[in-house]
């Protein structure tokens, strides 16, 4: 289940999305590039729906299943699962889980943290962005805090709604009040690119290629 915001952006991207923002001004929208992808050859666009957590070396486990399945029937069809763990010890997903949000129409997940579960997410071709891998889980040790609030990866700010592209360049955050705009300008640059790139390979000078076009 994907909106047409998401099927644009999906059809952009990194570095051309990156360069439209930095040209209007905007700030503080790239991830950090320790977040890396299992499926780095894929483009995972799409809305954020976020989660905020917390560390508790002293949860009852039971009530940390309780309040992971709960938050997961939360997920949103058509959504990434954005998670800002607030932890680098335990794994923020794994197997079961996204086999969960898969089975949802979640697109796919990225945590701020470690998961599990690598070959099985890999098996079941479930995008996952994270800062590594652990077989440790949340069990008597970590609960969610809050979903569907403002939560910072870095020095990014990511509002339920902003919307996530992830290439094998990396991540970065378009706010929702101006991805169209965005995107528009994203597909007139990748046009104007697919131009420069014909000049060149024609044998255009790169210079005079730039100032007959504008954009190198």
């Amino acid at each position: 289940m994907t909106d047409d915001i998401t099927q644009r952006l999906s059809a952009c991207y990194t570095g051309v999305i990156h360069d439209v923002m930095r040209a209007m001004g905007l700030k503080d929208f790239t991830l950090p590039p320790e977040l890396r992808p299992n499926f780095p050859e894929r483009t995972l666009a799409g809305p954020a729906f976020t989660i905020d957590g917390r560390v508790d070396p002293n949860a009852d486990p039971h009530e940390t299943l309780l309040a992971w399945t709960g938050l997961l029937s939360k997920a949103k069809p058509g959504h990434i699962w954005v998670s800002q763990p607030n932890d680098r010890v335990v794994a923020h997903m794994g197997e079961l889980s996204a086999e969960t949000l898969k089975n949802k129409g979640v697109l796919g997940c990225i945590a701020d943290g470690y998961v599990r579960d690598t070959n099985f997410l890999l098996a079941m071709e479930f995008q996952t962005w994270s800062r590594g891998h652990t077989p440790r889980d949340i069990v008597g040790y970590w609960l969610p805090r809050a979903f569907e609030v403002d939560i910072r990866i870095g020095d990014v700010v990511i509002a339920p709604g902003d919307y996530m592209i992830g290439d094998r360049d990396g991540l970065i955050r378009v706010p929702q009040a101006r991805v169209e705009e965005i995107i528009g300008a994203a597909e007139t640059a990748i046009a104007t690119e697919n131009k420069v790139r014909t000049a060149i390979l024609a044998g255009v000078d790169p210079q005079e290629a730039y100032i007959r076009y504008g954009k190198f």
